[in-house]
């Protein structure tokens, strides 16, 4: 599985908004404080705002804000909004797929990896990477020595 570097970005910002307790924050605030390309930022915003996650404030002052509370926004939502559905198969939702023959069961295979992904990114919200406080059942995932190495 691949996270597409909008969908990184898009986390990040996400969870710097939900850090903030300043008001609304500048997309050029955000970009800086993510190190991320402050022009990619502003089309991910506009992702995240079409999609209802975030809301912009114009004028001075302004900037985006989390639309929802960050303990009802979770990563799955926000990689969603900038990526569409989290596990893709050659372009379609695991579920529409058909296999034939040897590769029969391989359908299951995408579905599993499609429940795994959903259990750890549903599990984590906004709330909890603003605060350094990622779920237990995530947390014990990367305690696992082989979490961290490339195989």
């Amino acid at each position: 599985m691949r996270i597409s570097a909008k969908a990184d970005y898009a986390v990040r910002a996400a969870a710097e908004l939900a850090a903030s307790d300043d008001g609304p924050v500048p997309a050029e605030s955000l970009a800086r404080a993510q190190e991320v390309p402050h022009r990619f930022l502003e089309a991910i915003l506009s992702d995240l705002r079409r999609e209802g996650i975030v809301a912009s404030r114009r004028g001075a002052g302004g900037g985006y804000v989390l639309a929802r509370p960050a303990d009802k926004v979770t990563v799955a939502d926000v990689v969603r909004a900038v990526d569409g559905p989290l596990v893709f198969v050659r372009d379609a939702r695991p579920s529409d797929l058909e296999y034939a023959g040897a590769a029969a069961s391989l359908l299951h295979v995408w579905v599993a990896l499609r429940v795994n992904v959903r259990a750890v990114l549903e599990q984590v919200t906004l709330a909890d990477l603003a605060a350094g406080n990622i779920p237990d059942v995530v947390r014990r995932l990367t305690e696992q020595e082989s979490a961290w190495i490339n195989p």
